[in-house]
């Protein structure tokens, strides 16, 4: 028997909230990404490393030791995962996780401040600069935080936490009218 299975984003119930209306402050969440993991096999770490930083098209983030999330916005799931494994062939294992993972993009004046609430990290310009990445804990909740602009952070989630996530961080920027809705690009 065959059956057909319809990929949801797991917020598709919750957004928009209140459609049009965009705040200062606000959470950008796009609807799908491609996104891979990246491990170095052992020994590998440095050539992987010298790889990722001229992979092209693809932001990188810092996963831990030997290992790396990659994002395209411009590129499939199966493109990524296809030109990653070209370029690492036998230095790295690749696995997808597009449609394992969520990305919030919270952009404002107030980012760091509604972060503040909920992440127990120096989040001061000095200690997480543009192009930083780190495994945090937002509240409970396990998250993968890159600062991406001067006042933009993007957090990874693994899709299971996307809702509650979600929640907590309207909760965190209720103070300052965060307003969120899906991305239009991406």
């Amino acid at each position: 028997m065959t059956r057909t299975y319809i990929s949801r984003h797991p917020l598709s119930d919750l957004l928009p909230l209140e459609p049009g209306i965009r705040a200062i402050d606000h959470l950008d969440i796009p609807r799908a990404v491609a996104i891979a993991s990246v491990m170095a096999m052992d020994g590998e770490e440095a050539s992987v490393t010298a790889g990722l930083a001229v992979s092209g098209d693809v932001s990188v983030r810092f996963a831990g030791p030997g290992e790396w999330l990659v994002l395209s916005q411009s590129d499939t799931p199966e493109g990524l995962d296809r030109g990653l494994s070209l370029l690492f062939a036998e230095a790295a294992y690749i696995f997808d996780q597009s449609d394992g993972r969520v990305v919030f993009r919270l952009s404002g004046p107030n980012a760091r401040r509604i972060l503040a609430k909920g992440i127990a990290s120096d989040l001061h310009p000095t200690m997480f600069e543009i192009g930083t990445s780190s495994n945090v804990l937002c509240g409970h909740i396990s998250v993968n935080l890159a600062r991406t602009g001067e006042n933009e952070f993007e957090l990874i989630v693994m899709r299971s936490f996307a809702v509650a996530l979600f929640d907590d961080l309207r909760v965190m920027g209720r103070e300052f009218d965060l307003s969120a809705d899906f991305s239009t690009q991406g």
